[in-house]
Protein backbone atom coordinates (compact mmCIF):
# COMPACT_ATOMS: atom_id res chain seq x y z
CA UNK A 1 0.00 0.00 0.00
CA UNK A 2 2.79 2.39 0.96
CA UNK A 3 4.66 1.68 -2.29
CA UNK A 4 1.47 2.26 -4.28
CA UNK A 5 0.80 5.54 -2.50
CA UNK A 6 4.38 6.70 -3.03
CA UNK A 7 4.11 5.82 -6.73
CA UNK A 8 0.93 7.86 -7.08
CA UNK A 9 2.52 10.83 -5.31
CA UNK A 10 5.59 10.62 -7.57
CA UNK A 11 3.36 10.49 -10.67
CA UNK A 12 1.39 13.50 -9.48
CA UNK A 13 4.59 15.44 -8.79
CA UNK A 14 5.92 14.60 -12.24
CA UNK A 15 2.66 15.73 -13.86
CA UNK A 16 2.68 18.97 -11.86
CA UNK A 17 6.29 19.65 -12.86
CA UNK A 18 5.46 19.14 -16.51
CA UNK A 19 2.36 21.30 -16.25
CA UNK A 20 4.41 23.99 -14.53
CA UNK A 21 7.06 23.85 -17.26
CA UNK A 22 4.41 24.21 -19.95
CA UNK A 23 2.83 27.11 -18.06
CA UNK A 24 6.19 28.89 -17.86
CA UNK A 25 6.78 28.24 -21.55
CA UNK A 26 3.36 29.64 -22.51
CA UNK A 27 4.28 33.33 -22.99
CA UNK A 28 7.35 32.62 -25.13
CA UNK A 29 5.52 30.04 -27.27
CA UNK A 30 2.56 32.39 -27.70
CA UNK A 31 4.75 35.29 -28.84
CA UNK A 32 6.66 32.97 -31.19
CA UNK A 33 3.37 31.75 -32.67
CA UNK A 34 2.15 35.33 -33.13
CA UNK A 35 5.38 36.21 -34.92
CA UNK A 36 4.90 33.18 -37.21
CA UNK A 37 1.31 34.27 -37.94
CA UNK A 38 2.61 37.77 -38.73
CA UNK A 39 5.07 36.30 -41.22
CA UNK A 40 2.36 34.21 -42.88
CA UNK A 41 -0.04 37.17 -43.01
CA UNK A 42 2.55 39.41 -44.69
CA UNK A 43 3.29 36.61 -47.14
CA UNK A 44 -0.41 36.20 -47.98
CA UNK A 45 -0.89 39.98 -48.38
CA UNK A 46 2.05 39.98 -50.83
CA UNK A 47 0.21 37.44 -52.96
CA UNK A 48 2.63 34.73 -51.77
CA UNK A 49 5.41 36.52 -53.59
CA UNK A 50 8.71 34.66 -53.91
CA UNK A 51 10.30 37.92 -52.73
CA UNK A 52 8.66 37.49 -49.30
CA UNK A 53 9.47 34.64 -46.91
CA UNK A 54 7.19 34.16 -43.88
CA UNK A 55 10.18 32.79 -41.95
CA UNK A 56 12.33 35.85 -42.64
CA UNK A 57 9.45 38.22 -41.80
CA UNK A 58 8.92 36.39 -38.50
CA UNK A 59 12.62 36.66 -37.67
CA UNK A 60 12.78 40.38 -38.50
CA UNK A 61 9.63 41.08 -36.48
CA UNK A 62 11.11 39.13 -33.57
CA UNK A 63 14.32 41.14 -33.77
CA UNK A 64 12.38 44.41 -33.69
CA UNK A 65 10.36 43.22 -30.70
CA UNK A 66 13.34 41.69 -28.89
CA UNK A 67 15.37 44.89 -29.22
CA UNK A 68 12.54 47.18 -28.13
CA UNK A 69 13.33 46.80 -24.44
CA UNK A 70 10.60 44.34 -23.46
CA UNK A 71 11.50 41.96 -20.59
CA UNK A 72 12.80 38.77 -22.18
CA UNK A 73 13.45 36.60 -19.12
CA UNK A 74 9.84 35.46 -18.94
CA UNK A 75 9.87 34.48 -22.62
CA UNK A 76 13.03 32.35 -22.48
CA UNK A 77 11.42 28.97 -21.57
CA UNK A 78 9.01 29.24 -24.49
CA UNK A 79 11.52 30.51 -27.04
CA UNK A 80 13.83 27.64 -26.06
CA UNK A 81 11.06 25.17 -26.93
CA UNK A 82 10.36 26.96 -30.22
CA UNK A 83 14.04 26.86 -31.21
CA UNK A 84 14.46 23.16 -30.43
CA UNK A 85 11.53 20.71 -30.42
CA UNK A 86 9.27 22.90 -32.57
CA UNK A 87 12.11 23.56 -35.03
CA UNK A 88 12.95 19.85 -35.30
CA UNK A 89 9.31 18.93 -35.84
CA UNK A 90 9.16 21.50 -38.64
CA UNK A 91 12.20 19.96 -40.33
CA UNK A 92 10.67 16.48 -40.05
CA UNK A 93 7.47 17.70 -41.73
CA UNK A 94 9.60 19.30 -44.44
CA UNK A 95 10.22 15.74 -45.64
CA UNK A 96 6.62 15.45 -46.83
CA UNK A 97 7.40 17.92 -49.62
CA UNK A 98 9.79 15.42 -51.20
CA UNK A 99 9.87 11.94 -52.68
CA UNK A 100 12.75 9.72 -53.72
CA UNK A 101 11.27 9.88 -57.21
CA UNK A 102 12.41 13.51 -57.39
CA UNK A 103 15.96 12.23 -57.64
CA UNK A 104 15.03 9.86 -60.46
CA UNK A 105 13.58 12.71 -62.52
CA UNK A 106 16.86 14.64 -62.29
CA UNK A 107 18.82 11.89 -64.04
CA UNK A 108 22.23 10.52 -63.21
CA UNK A 109 24.10 13.49 -64.68
CA UNK A 110 21.98 15.99 -62.76
CA UNK A 111 22.35 14.00 -59.54
CA UNK A 112 26.14 13.91 -59.89
CA UNK A 113 26.14 17.66 -60.53
CA UNK A 114 24.07 18.37 -57.41
CA UNK A 115 26.25 16.23 -55.15
CA UNK A 116 29.43 17.74 -56.62
CA UNK A 117 28.36 21.38 -56.31
CA UNK A 118 26.88 20.96 -52.82
CA UNK A 119 29.93 19.12 -51.50
CA UNK A 120 32.48 21.41 -53.16
CA UNK A 121 30.79 24.65 -52.10
CA UNK A 122 30.24 23.47 -48.51
CA UNK A 123 33.91 22.55 -48.11
CA UNK A 124 35.17 25.66 -49.93
CA UNK A 125 33.11 28.09 -47.82
CA UNK A 126 34.08 26.42 -44.54
CA UNK A 127 37.77 26.58 -45.44
CA UNK A 128 37.55 30.11 -46.80
CA UNK A 129 36.05 31.14 -43.46
CA UNK A 130 39.50 30.76 -41.90
CA UNK A 131 41.03 33.09 -44.48
CA UNK A 132 38.29 35.66 -43.95
CA UNK A 133 38.67 35.45 -40.16
CA UNK A 134 35.09 34.24 -39.63
CA UNK A 135 34.26 31.97 -36.68
CA UNK A 136 34.02 28.23 -37.47
CA UNK A 137 30.36 28.14 -36.41
CA UNK A 138 29.28 31.04 -38.63
CA UNK A 139 31.38 29.70 -41.52
CA UNK A 140 29.63 26.34 -41.24
CA UNK A 141 26.18 27.94 -41.10
CA UNK A 142 26.94 30.08 -44.16
CA UNK A 143 28.26 26.99 -45.95
CA UNK A 144 25.08 25.03 -45.22
CA UNK A 145 22.70 27.85 -46.12
CA UNK A 146 24.54 28.62 -49.36
CA UNK A 147 25.19 25.10 -50.58
CA UNK A 148 21.92 23.37 -49.64
CA UNK A 149 18.68 25.26 -49.02
CA UNK A 150 18.96 28.65 -47.38
CA UNK A 151 17.33 29.39 -44.03
CA UNK A 152 16.06 25.83 -43.46
CA UNK A 153 19.58 24.47 -43.88
CA UNK A 154 21.00 27.08 -41.48
CA UNK A 155 18.43 26.11 -38.85
CA UNK A 156 18.93 22.39 -39.38
CA UNK A 157 22.73 22.61 -39.37
CA UNK A 158 22.70 24.64 -36.18
CA UNK A 159 21.36 21.62 -34.29
CA UNK A 160 24.89 20.28 -34.75
CA UNK A 161 26.93 23.47 -35.11
CA UNK A 162 25.46 25.13 -31.98
CA UNK A 163 26.17 28.66 -33.16
CA UNK A 164 24.99 31.72 -31.27
CA UNK A 165 21.60 33.22 -32.15
CA UNK A 166 23.34 36.22 -33.69
CA UNK A 167 25.44 33.95 -35.91
CA UNK A 168 22.31 32.12 -37.07
CA UNK A 169 20.51 35.40 -37.80
CA UNK A 170 23.53 36.76 -39.68
CA UNK A 171 23.80 33.60 -41.81
CA UNK A 172 20.09 33.65 -42.65
CA UNK A 173 20.26 37.33 -43.62
CA UNK A 174 23.23 36.64 -45.92
CA UNK A 175 21.71 33.66 -47.73
CA UNK A 176 18.44 35.58 -48.15
CA UNK A 177 20.19 38.58 -49.74
CA UNK A 178 22.37 36.58 -52.12
CA UNK A 179 19.61 34.12 -52.99
CA UNK A 180 17.37 37.04 -53.94
CA UNK A 181 20.16 38.49 -56.10
CA UNK A 182 20.46 35.15 -57.89
CA UNK A 183 16.72 35.01 -58.52
CA UNK A 184 16.80 38.48 -60.09
CA UNK A 185 20.05 38.14 -62.07
CA UNK A 186 19.94 34.53 -63.35
CA UNK A 187 17.21 35.02 -66.01
CA UNK A 188 19.37 37.72 -67.64
CA UNK A 189 22.59 35.70 -67.35
CA UNK A 190 21.24 32.41 -68.70
CA UNK A 191 21.14 33.47 -72.38
CA UNK A 192 24.65 34.92 -72.09
CA UNK A 193 25.89 31.47 -71.07
CA UNK A 194 23.98 29.87 -73.95
CA UNK A 195 21.70 27.86 -71.65
CA UNK A 196 18.47 26.41 -72.98
CA UNK A 197 15.50 26.09 -70.63
CA UNK A 198 16.48 22.66 -69.26
CA UNK A 199 20.06 23.75 -68.62
CA UNK A 200 18.92 26.99 -67.03
CA UNK A 201 16.52 25.13 -64.72
CA UNK A 202 19.29 22.75 -63.70
CA UNK A 203 21.62 25.70 -62.97
CA UNK A 204 18.98 27.59 -60.98
CA UNK A 205 17.88 24.55 -58.97
CA UNK A 206 21.45 23.47 -58.23
CA UNK A 207 22.77 26.86 -57.11
CA UNK A 208 20.07 29.29 -55.88
CA UNK A 209 19.74 29.31 -52.09
CA UNK A 210 16.03 29.03 -51.18
CA UNK A 211 13.44 26.73 -52.76
CA UNK A 212 11.08 29.64 -53.53
CA UNK A 213 13.90 31.66 -55.11
CA UNK A 214 15.02 28.78 -57.34
CA UNK A 215 11.46 28.02 -58.42
CA UNK A 216 10.75 31.70 -59.07
CA UNK A 217 13.83 32.10 -61.25
CA UNK A 218 13.02 28.93 -63.21
CA UNK A 219 9.39 29.73 -63.95
CA UNK A 220 10.28 33.29 -64.98
CA UNK A 221 12.15 31.76 -67.94
CA UNK A 222 9.61 29.13 -68.96
CA UNK A 223 7.70 25.95 -68.11
CA UNK A 224 10.56 23.53 -68.81
CA UNK A 225 12.99 25.71 -66.82
CA UNK A 226 10.50 25.98 -63.94
CA UNK A 227 9.87 22.24 -63.72
CA UNK A 228 13.59 21.40 -63.97
CA UNK A 229 14.53 24.01 -61.35
CA UNK A 230 11.87 22.69 -58.94
CA UNK A 231 12.91 19.05 -59.25
CA UNK A 232 16.62 19.86 -59.04
CA UNK A 233 16.16 22.07 -56.00
CA UNK A 234 14.10 19.45 -54.16
CA UNK A 235 16.79 16.88 -54.90
CA UNK A 236 19.32 19.27 -53.39
CA UNK A 237 17.16 19.67 -50.27
CA UNK A 238 17.35 15.90 -49.76
CA UNK A 239 21.09 16.28 -49.11
CA UNK A 240 20.34 18.28 -45.96
CA UNK A 241 19.61 15.10 -44.00
CA UNK A 242 22.85 13.19 -44.72
CA UNK A 243 24.88 16.40 -44.24
CA UNK A 244 23.48 17.06 -40.75
CA UNK A 245 23.57 13.40 -39.77
CA UNK A 246 27.12 12.91 -41.02
CA UNK A 247 28.47 15.93 -39.14
CA UNK A 248 26.54 14.99 -36.01
CA UNK A 249 27.89 11.44 -36.02
CA UNK A 250 31.44 12.56 -36.76
CA UNK A 251 31.43 14.97 -33.83
CA UNK A 252 29.90 12.53 -31.41
CA UNK A 253 32.25 9.75 -32.50
CA UNK A 254 29.23 7.78 -33.65
CA UNK A 255 28.05 7.57 -30.04
CA UNK A 256 24.92 9.38 -28.87
CA UNK A 257 26.54 9.61 -25.43
CA UNK A 258 29.37 11.73 -26.86
CA UNK A 259 29.86 15.44 -26.36
CA UNK A 260 27.39 16.40 -29.09
CA UNK A 261 24.04 14.64 -29.56
CA UNK A 262 23.33 12.75 -32.76
CA UNK A 263 20.55 14.64 -34.62
CA UNK A 264 18.06 11.77 -34.52
CA UNK A 265 15.25 13.96 -35.87
CA UNK A 266 16.94 13.58 -39.28
CA UNK A 267 15.63 10.01 -39.35
CA UNK A 268 12.15 11.48 -38.97
CA UNK A 269 12.81 13.67 -42.00
CA UNK A 270 13.98 10.64 -44.02
CA UNK A 271 10.99 8.64 -42.77
CA UNK A 272 8.64 11.38 -43.99
CA UNK A 273 10.30 11.28 -47.43
CA UNK A 274 9.97 7.48 -47.50
CA UNK A 275 6.29 7.59 -46.51
CA UNK A 276 5.58 10.22 -49.14
CA UNK A 277 7.35 8.05 -51.72
CA UNK A 278 5.64 4.73 -50.91
CA UNK A 279 2.22 6.10 -49.97
CA UNK A 280 1.59 9.32 -51.91
CA UNK A 281 -0.58 11.53 -49.71
CA UNK A 282 -3.68 13.43 -50.89
CA UNK A 283 -2.99 16.99 -51.98
CA UNK A 284 -4.96 18.43 -49.06
CA UNK A 285 -2.90 16.46 -46.54
CA UNK A 286 0.39 17.44 -48.17
CA UNK A 287 -0.69 21.09 -48.18
CA UNK A 288 -1.61 20.91 -44.49
CA UNK A 289 1.73 19.32 -43.58
CA UNK A 290 3.62 21.87 -45.67
CA UNK A 291 1.77 24.69 -43.91
CA UNK A 292 2.52 23.16 -40.51
CA UNK A 293 6.19 22.87 -41.43
CA UNK A 294 6.36 26.49 -42.57
CA UNK A 295 4.55 27.66 -39.44
CA UNK A 296 6.88 25.74 -37.12
CA UNK A 297 10.01 26.99 -38.88
CA UNK A 298 8.63 30.53 -38.74
CA UNK A 299 8.00 30.08 -35.01
CA UNK A 300 11.60 28.99 -34.54
CA UNK A 301 12.93 31.96 -36.48
CA UNK A 302 10.60 34.35 -34.65
CA UNK A 303 11.91 33.02 -31.33
CA UNK A 304 15.47 33.37 -32.59
CA UNK A 305 14.76 36.96 -33.56
CA UNK A 306 13.52 37.64 -30.02
CA UNK A 307 16.82 36.34 -28.64
CA UNK A 308 19.03 38.19 -31.16
CA UNK A 309 20.67 41.46 -30.16
CA UNK A 310 21.47 43.97 -32.90
CA UNK A 311 24.62 45.10 -31.08
CA UNK A 312 25.94 41.55 -31.25
CA UNK A 313 25.08 41.37 -34.97
CA UNK A 314 27.01 44.57 -35.63
CA UNK A 315 29.98 43.16 -33.74
CA UNK A 316 30.30 40.40 -36.37
CA UNK A 317 31.43 43.05 -38.87
CA UNK A 318 31.62 42.73 -42.65
CA UNK A 319 33.85 39.66 -42.87
CA UNK A 320 30.96 37.14 -42.76
CA UNK A 321 29.20 39.14 -45.48
CA UNK A 322 32.32 38.95 -47.66
CA UNK A 323 32.50 35.20 -47.00
CA UNK A 324 28.86 34.85 -48.05
CA UNK A 325 29.61 36.83 -51.23
CA UNK A 326 32.52 34.48 -51.97
CA UNK A 327 30.27 31.46 -51.44
CA UNK A 328 27.62 32.93 -53.73
CA UNK A 329 30.15 33.58 -56.50
CA UNK A 330 31.75 30.15 -56.07
CA UNK A 331 28.40 28.35 -56.16
CA UNK A 332 26.98 30.32 -59.10
CA UNK A 333 30.11 30.20 -61.26
CA UNK A 334 30.96 26.60 -60.38
CA UNK A 335 27.41 25.49 -61.09
CA UNK A 336 27.38 27.28 -64.45
CA UNK A 337 30.63 25.59 -65.48
CA UNK A 338 29.35 22.14 -64.47
CA UNK A 339 26.04 22.64 -66.28
CA UNK A 340 27.90 23.76 -69.41
CA UNK A 341 30.15 20.68 -69.19
CA UNK A 342 27.15 18.43 -68.67
CA UNK A 343 25.59 19.96 -71.78
CA UNK A 344 22.04 19.37 -70.53
CA UNK A 345 19.74 21.38 -72.74
CA UNK A 346 22.42 23.83 -73.81
CA UNK A 347 21.82 25.53 -77.09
Amino acid sequence: MEKGALGMIAAQMKWRNRAGALWRAGPGLAISALLALTGLLVWELSGRSVMVSPMIVAMLAGMVLGNSGIPSAGLAPGTALAMRPVLRAGIVLLGFRLTLGDLGQIGLGGLVLIVAIVGASFVAIRRAGRLFGVSPALSELLAAGTSICGASAVLGMNTVTRGRDEEVAYAIACVTVFGTLSMLLYPALGPLFGFGEAAFGLWAGATIHEVAQAVGAGWSVGEVAGETATITKLGRVLLLAPMILGLGLSRSGGDARGGLPVPWFVFGFLGAVAVNTVLPLPGAVTSALTFASTFMLAMALGAMGLETRLAALRSEGLRPLLLAAFGWAFLSAGGAVLVALLGSGAT
